[in-house]
């Protein structure tokens, strides 16, 4: 049977956390904190993400924390959804990454601590290959599953190719539903860099910024299929994409009870019937995450990658 929610994530400690000037480029959410030197930033970092897993953990969430290493600069560690997916038949995918130091944070030491918990790896699908050719598809930041109904949500960009998208969901059994998502940025129309700053898909909601869809017919495309599979949407403008109101997910803690998990800056743009509406598919988990959001340009979706592989008995 199919899960939409998983209880265990895997999150990555930052070491050498900062603005990645290789992302910047088609990031626009990023941005420069001049007042504070690499390594206040870091500490910061390192705080919120701390706090955040105590507040997870507190819930009955389980959190594999692995620490990164001075061993690469690697930026964007805290962000693994990114490189890396977990799924219930044992497989695990690996996505090729638009920043050269971003594939630096593919490591067999980070999959050998998620089996040393007791979850069972039983194949690798490698997409690492389609780097060599320019292209790219960023794990659950590009891809958006609805793994009850087997659909999977791209919002293409340079971060996610059609082509190698629709190989995904051949290779996962997932039916794609494509579309582009913009945002305007100097009073240009830019395409949203990760479907997920976007949308959201929990085992009954969506939230989806609608607006962001600027092609009537990929906009009516994507209506219809969500409400084709019963979810409840839940629509956000463009400035609440801005505070990271795409960019939540949902979880279980204990006695399988749900939980949305998002930042702060999200939940605080967030209009009170939207709340209503969103508690009704669990209660709200927020946690500020603002030296993460302003040099990362991702929030609090970004930093967990849910795991869905069995486990050993």
């Amino acid at each position: 049977m199919n899960c939409q929610i998983s209880n265990s994530i895997l999150m990555i400690r930052p070491i050498q956390f900062r603005m990645n000037e290789q992302t910047a480029v088609n990031n626009y959410y990023q941005k420069v904190l001049a007042n504070l030197s690499p390594s206040a930033i870091n500490s910061k970092a390192v705080q919120e993400f701390d706090a955040f897993v105590d507040k997870l953990r507190a819930v009955g969430i389980q959190v594999i924390v692995m620490n990164d290493t001075q061993e690469f600069d690697t930026p964007d560690s805290i962000f693994p959804n990114n490189w890396i997916s977990f799924h219930s038949n044992g497989s695990i995918a690996l996505y090729p990454m638009f920043a050269k130091n971003r594939r630096l944070e593919r490591k067999e030491s980070i999959l050998q601590g998620v089996e040393k918990q007791g979850f069972l790896i039983n194949f690798v699908q490698d997409y690492t290959n389609a780097e060599a050719a320019s292209v790219f598809l960023e794990g659950t930041g590009s891809v958006i599953l609805d793994r009850i109904n087997r659909k999977a949500y791209c919002a293409l960009s340079p971060r996610a190719d059609e082509g190698l998208f629709i190989e995904f969901c051949e290779d996962f059994d997932y039916f794609p539903v494509i579309f582009s998502a913009y945002q305007t940025v100097a009073e240009a129309r830019k395409k949203i860099y990760h479907t997920n700053v976007m949308m959201c898909i929990g085992d009954r909601f969506a939230v989806v910024c609608l607006a962001s869809i600027d092609d009537k017919k990929e906009r009516k495309n994507v209506l219809m299929h969500l409400k084709q599979d019963g979810k409840q949407i839940i629509d956000i403008s463009e400035s609440q994409v801005h505070q990271f109101a795409g960019n939540m997910l949902q979880l279980k803690g204990t006695d399988e009870i749900p939980y949305l998990v998002m930042s702060q800056s999200a939940f605080d743009c967030l209009e009170p019937a939207q709340i209503k509406v969103l508690e009704n598919h669990g209660s709200i988990i927020s946690s500020p995450l603002p030296t993460i959001e302003a040099c990362g340009g991702g929030s609090a979706r970004c930093m967990m990658a849910e795991i869905f592989l069995p486990k050993a008995t």
